[in-house]
């Protein structure tokens, strides 16, 4: 086995058997391409989107974290403001009872 690690300018050469079993999803959406550049320019599109989202995911992730953690030490909430807000958006049925 040659190290094509060494190479790290050059491409990457694919080849892989895809059946139904394995990615019914995938199958099918490259199935619908002839043998070709096509079918390889789908599945190029398919991976970079994917690589795309997952890379969108854990910065949404870091995000989420870091709010979280400078956010809930900045929360304050009064008791009287909680009361009147719940009672503002109460049925009105009980806040005639009050």
């Amino acid at each position: 086995m040659s190290d094509d690690r060494s190479n790290s300018a050059g491409s990457v050469r694919l080849l892989f058997e895809l059946s139904r079993d394995d990615n019914p999803r995938l199958y099918d959406d490259l199935v619908r391409f002839n043998k070709g550049t096509k079918r390889v320019n789908r599945l190029r599109f398919l991976a970079h989107e994917g690589l795309m989202a997952q890379h969108r995911t854990v910065a949404q992730e870091g995000v989420a974290a870091a709010v979280a953690l400078h956010g809930a030490a900045d929360l304050r909430v009064s008791g009287s403001v909680a009361r009147q807000t719940n009672l503002a958006f109460d049925t009105p049925s009980s806040i005639e009872g009050k």
